[in-house]
């Protein structure tokens, strides 16, 4: 027994300094060693490369960008400054624009080498909300300007330019800014001419009547002046002079109604036939006076012109490369184109042209300013059409003016410059 309890104590013994020694050795394997610097000559320990791995870059997503065709380039000169925030494209300060213009009153007038009128203060105001600085250059006809336009000798044309469809095949246009149509325009002191008068007592076939008329003055001329040759003594023995009384007294009775003061040679015989020539002088009279008022009347009246119907037969002046020429061009009408409205308001007064057909804009502005013009108009409006500026095809000032123009509208500025111009609402 005594053995075996010292063998167990010894185990015990045995087992409690293997367990220090344990946990001695884990103790010590933790802390480092201290560096032993190496043997002269010895060469460093290898070390084993780590790799690296390089940090991870995050990258905004971003919305997928599609492929599309190319803008086209904008030339620099022209190229747009600023964004659009809502309200009005603002192009920038470039070179000045080249603006067109033809003289049309109201629209366009030159005054002391300076242009005015009701296009010209739209587009000032409207350069001016655009920023920028423009020249204008004149053109004779709205035809040419319009080929200015498409040649791009200009960047915009201001007038009075009428929309359709031939020119917008040769230009862009913008917002259209008024409302125009068509009107004639008559002279009130046009009448009928002797001419006239005659070639209407013509086709009327008083002329034939007029001239057996006149025979049976010659034959009863001839008549009286054998019968006081036989039966008055005191009559002119030459037959010049006879002949000459005798005709003035029948004259005298045709165109009087009064018999001449002469001798009754056959007593109450001489009466009735004195009495017959009375009543054959006054229907006389009254024929002739009722063909020529008759005559007169249906001239007068034919001669009014009411509407376009009333044109046919008719010369009209109308203004070169207008839409009034295309007009009359297009319904056959006898015309004289004029290259200025002054010249064809001349030809009217002057009886060359018997009306106008121009823009009513242009005629009631002209009635406006010459209250004593013995013109006037006539006729409803006709081939209704709207102004508009015009600019080279794709031109990019095309949009933001149509972006002025829209807002001049709704702010009633055309309005007011329309009042200005023509003093009443149209």
């Amino acid at each position: 027994m005594t053995f075996v309890r010292r063998l167990a104590g010894a185990a015990a013994i045995l087992t409690f300094v293997l367990a220090s020694a344990v946990m001695v050795g884990s103790s010590e394997a933790q802390e480092p060693a201290p560096a032993t610097p190496p043997a002269a000559g010895a060469k460093p320990p290898a070390v084993e490369a780590q790799p690296v791995t390089p940090p991870q870059l995050t990258v905004p997503a971003t919305e997928p960008v599609e492929e599309g065709i190319p803008e086209p380039a904008v030339p620099p000169d022209e190229a747009p400054v600023g964004a659009n925030d809502g309200d009005a494209v603002v192009v920038g300060p470039q070179r000045p624009i080249r603006v067109g213009v033809h003289v049309s009153a109201p629209f366009v007038m030159k005054r002391g080498g300076k242009f005015t009128g009701m296009a010209i203060d739209l587009w000032e105001n409207l350069a001016g909300d655009l920023q920028r600085t423009f020249t204008y250059q004149e053109f004779p006809t709205v035809g040419a300007l319009i080929k200015a336009a498409h040649d791009d000798q200009i960047d915009i044309a201001v007038s009075n330019i009428t929309v359709n469809e031939s020119r917008a095949r040769r230009i862009d246009f913008t917002q259209p800014w008024f409302d125009a149509g068509l009107r004639i325009m008559i002279n009130e002191r046009s009448h009928a001419s002797v001419l006239d008068v005659i070639g209407e007592l013509r086709d009327a076939g008083f002329l034939t009547t007029y001239a057996r008329i006149g025979l049976a003055l010659l034959l009863a001329t001839i008549m009286m002046t054998l019968f006081d040759r036989h039966f008055d003594s005191a009559f002119p023995k030459r037959w010049r002079d006879g002949f000459a009384d005798s005709f003035y007294t029948v004259m005298q009775i045709a165109t009087t109604g009064k018999p001449a003061t002469r001798k009754n040679l056959f007593g109450w015989l001489g009466r009735i036939w004195q009495g017959v020539w009375l009543m054959a002088g006054v229907a006389v009279i009254a024929y002739v006076t009722s063909s020529v008022t008759t005559v007169m009347a249906t001239l007068s009246a034919a001669n009014q012109i009411h509407n376009v119907e009333d044109l046919e037969g008719r010369t009209i002046g109308v203004i070169k490369d207008t839409v009034s020429n295309d007009f009359v061009r297009e319904q056959g009408l006898r015309n004289i184109a004029f290259l200025t409205f002054d010249e064809a308001i001349a030809a009217l007064e002057s009886g060359d042209v018997d009306a106008i057909i121009e823009d009513g804009p242009v005629l009631q502005y002209y009635m406006y300013t010459h209250p004593r013009a013995d013109v006037r108009l006539v006729g409803p409006r006709f081939e209704p059409s709207k102004y508009a500026f015009g600019t080279p095809q794709n031109s990019v000032l095309r949009r933001p003016v149509t972006i002025e123009l829209l807002s001049s509208e709704e702010h009633d500025e055309i309005d007011k410059l329309r009042l200005k111009y023509f003093g009443q609402e149209q």
